[in-house]
């Protein structure tokens, strides 16, 4: 299987100019410090749809002929390729059919028929999704738009790669999100054929990590089951070509947990003032949880920034807890006046805030005249959630009360 060669990413390039955005290239002195190098991060979450999905989707459907633009095009999609392929198809005047799973976030949804896309609800899970867009594609003609596993699309996707190279010319390690692979094969293949001592790092959930047990295995395999937060790189099986592209051109794939994806959204948020899902985070989790693992230069791709708002604040909780944020602990107390306050007071000294209290009686274990107080506190991190611990307990056990 021959890859995607340099000339016909450098053919999507001019392709996209004026369609795309060159999205900015921050720095993050932050991350510096576990890295000892510099450390940059490249914005495509900013990009047009709110992910680097448009650059492949323009690039397979302009190569069209004539009469399959006519007949339409159809993709299944949890919301990123979606809105690519809805975004692009509107820009040619092609009529676009998307099918996304039933529960697919109101946002996404929103965002997809504001594009111009015709969607369908359909599936409890994206698999049956799937299946009903590679259906419609045969009952009606529609060409059926792949999320990751065309040449084209992998050419669009490339594009990144050379706007990595030119804003980052010095760049060691580049860290990329991978789900079915295009986005990593892209890059991987506009930048070792330019620059091919540069590591190429693809980065998978923990929970839906498709390409180690596939390149161990040497072809494609299928997970059993995925279960992650990041839903746009939730992928069960690696494409024929992109496998083939990570395989020849990727020098490492590493694997990121759920609580390494919630604080790299939430430093994202906090520290670099953007809004990115938790696929889009992949690379900044593995910055977070493999310290002093890259060489430098280190560019970190945030491949997309469409997340549900009510998902956001959840990963911001989680997020808060892996990183020590929040603390949850209980005391057994005497069930005295004043002894509630006392510890809420203490609280208050140590400088940790209250977010809630549960005073107990019927706590099991509790001997006659305890009450068990369960606390929900925020902290300034792991050390401080340590130190109140500690003097609350001390507190407890040395109070006469």
């Amino acid at each position: 299987m021959r890859l995607v060669t340099l000339d016909r990413i450098n053919e999507a390039r001019a392709l996209l100019e004026g369609i795309v955005r060159v999205t900015p290239m921050e720095h993050a002195r932050d991350l510096e410090k576990v890295h000892a190098s510099p450390v940059y991060l490249k914005c495509e979450n900013l990009q047009r749809t709110g992910s680097f999905k448009i650059r492949g989707a323009y690039t397979r459907i302009h190569g069209l002929s004539q009469e399959e633009r006519a007949r339409g095009v159809v993709a299944a999609s949890a919301g990123n390729h979606a809105q690519g392929v809805a975004l692009a198809a509107s820009l040619l005047g092609i009529k676009s059919t998307v099918f996304m799973p039933m529960r697919a976030p109101l946002p996404k949804l929103a965002a997809t028929r504001g594009y111009g896309a015709d969607v369908h609800l359909y599936g409890a899970v994206f698999d049956e999704t799937l299946a009903e867009a590679i259906s419609f594609a045969e009952q009606t003609g529609a060409v059926f738009i792949h999320p990751f596993d065309h040449e084209d699309i992998i050419a669009g996707q490339g594009t990144l790669g050379l706007e990595v190279l030119e804003q980052a010319p010095d760049v060691g390690t580049i860290l990329i999100p991978a789900g079915g692979g295009g986005l990593v094969s892209g890059v991987a293949g506009a930048v070792k054929a330019l620059r091919p001592e540069v590591r190429i790092v693809a980065v998978q959930a923990e929970g839906a990590a498709a390409f180690p047990p596939s390149l161990a295995a040497g072809k494609p395999l299928r997970l059993r089951e995925s279960q992650t937060m990041a839903d746009g790189i939730a992928v069960g099986e690696p494409g024929a070509i992109t496998f083939e592209h990570v395989k020849t051109l990727v020098d490492d794939v590493v694997t990121v947990t759920e609580e390494s994806l919630s604080r790299a959204v939430l430093l994202c948020l906090e520290r670099r003032k953007l809004v990115v899902e938790p696929a889009g985070a992949a690379a900044v989790a593995a910055l977070l949880q493999y310290p002093g693992e890259f060489a430098g230069p280190i560019v970190g791709v945030l491949s997309g920034g469409n997340v549900d708002p009510l998902l956001l604040l959840q990963i911001i909780q989680h997020g808060m807890t892996a990183g020590g944020r929040y603390l949850s602990l209980r005391l057994k107390v005497p069930d005295r006046p004043g002894v509630l306050a006392a510890v809420l007071s203490r609280v208050s000294e140590l400088g940790a805030n209250v977010l809630d209290v549960e005073h107990s009686r019927v706590a099991g274990a509790l001997a006659l005249g305890e009450v068990e107080v369960a606390l929900n506190l925020e902290t300034r991190g792991a050390a401080h959630c340590a130190e109140v611990t500690a003097e609350l307990q001390r507190f407890v056990r040395e109070q006469p009360f």
